[in-house]
C-alpha cells in the first residue's frame, strides 16, 4: 500500500530546513544538504521533482539555490508521497472477497486521512523541540 523511502524523508527534512527561512530567503543546495543531512546529489535530484511539482521554486545563478513555493499549510505529507514514490496510493490488494476488500478500502481511506497533513504541523513539533531545550538550561 504505502512505503516511505529514504527519499520522502530527506525531501521532508529539506522542506523543514527551507521553512526555517525567512520570507524572501532561499538556501543553496550544499548548504540545504548539509542540514538536511543528505547526500547532495541525491538531493539535487529530490529538490528538481519538488520543484516539478511547484512544491518547490529554484534561484538561478552563483548565489541561487531553493525556497519553498507554497506556505507549509499548502504542502501534505501526501503530495511528498505522491510527488516522490511510485504509484504510493493506488490499490494493491486483489481480492473478490468483500469483506476483505473493505477492510483493506477502510485502511488506505485511513492512511491517506493521516498523510494529508499539512507540513504547518512541523511548526509546532519545532516549537515543541525549542522549549523542551530552554527548559533544560
Amino acid at each position: 500500500m504505502i512505503g516511505i523511502s529514504t527519499k520522502t524523508i530527506y525531501a521532508l527534512s529539506a522542506i523543514y530546513q527551507l521553512s526555517l527561512l525567512e520570507a524572501n530567503a532561499h538556501m543553496n543546495i550544499k548548504t540545504l544538504a548539509l542540514k538536511a543531512e543528505a547526500p547532495e546529489k541525491f538531493l539535487s535530484q529530490i529538490l528538481l521533482e519538488l520543484k516539478r511539482s511547484h512544491i518547490l521554486k529554484s534561484i538561478k545563478g552563483a548565489n541561487g539555490g531553493y525556497a519553498l513555493n507554497k506556505n507549509l499549510s499548502d504542502i501534505s505529507l501526501k503530495d511528498l508521497i505522491s510527488t516522490l514514490e511510485t504509484n504510493a496510493f493506488e490499490e494493491l490488494t486483489q481480492t473478490i472477497n468483500p469483506t476483505l476488500k473493505l477492510f483493506w478500502e477502510e485502511k488506505q481511506k485511513a492512511l491517506i486521512e493521516v498523510f494529508n497533513s499539512p507540513l504547518n504541523e512541523l511548526e509546532a513539533c519545532h516549537e515543541k523541540v525549542n522549549q523542551s531545550f530552554t527548559y533544560m538550561i
